[in-house]
């Protein structure tokens, strides 16, 4: 296992915040604009473009594309989701929660992957584990709720991002005490 003080785990720290302090920062505009539909266009685009972003930034931090499959993987779903969320809003509501279950299914299942691998390298990996899991549930919460007479809104999927940014949250506060644990018990 390596170093949680180590450069890529103060990485892997800092992306875990940053992606908490997005999710956060998404929610709250969610809630601002989920009565301006073009606002709210342009939050549903946002979202899984940011992801298929971030996962690309933290897949080239940690050894590049072919390193980290799973993550590569997560940036051409995310990609094709932010083009498939474009389309969905032309069309209804509830195929805009639709594509987002879908997303949320396969993301997390790539998550749940990436996490395995690095649980082995750097530990406390189990928030992410449950991350990846919840989020296939909630897609498939997300799928059903597309299927219900009451139209979908944004607000549909702000209490998903909120999971992530609780997860990512959560991870980013464990390997930080972890690293602060380690660091004493050797100084």
């Amino acid at each position: 296992m390596q170093n949680q003080s180590s450069p890529q785990s103060s990485w892997l720290r800092s992306y875990y915040f940053v992606r908490a302090l997005f999710s956060i920062g998404w929610i709250i505009a969610a809630i601002l604009v989920s009565g301006q539909s073009a606002l709210a266009f342009v939050l549903l685009v946002i979202y899984p473009a940011w992801d298929a972003v971030a996962n690309l930034v933290d897949a080239r931090v940690n050894g590049g594309l072919k390193a980290n499959p799973a993550q590569s993987l997560n940036v051409a779903v995310s990609t094709i989701t932010t083009l498939a969320v474009i389309i969905a809003v032309l069309n209804s509501t509830y195929a805009v929660l639709a594509v987002f279950g879908v997303w949320a299914i396969l993301s997390g299942l790539l998550q749940l992957s990436a996490a395995v691998r690095r649980w082995r390298i750097y530990g406390a990996q189990w928030v992410m584990v449950l991350s990846g899991a919840q989020s296939a549930l909630a897609g498939a919460f997300m799928i059903s709720k597309s299927f219900a007479a009451v139209p979908p809104s944004i607000l549909d999927i702000a209490p998903y991002a909120g999971f992530g940014a609780f997860y990512f949250l959560l991870s980013a506060v464990w390997m930080t005490v972890a690293a602060y644990r380690k660091a004493a018990v050797q100084g």
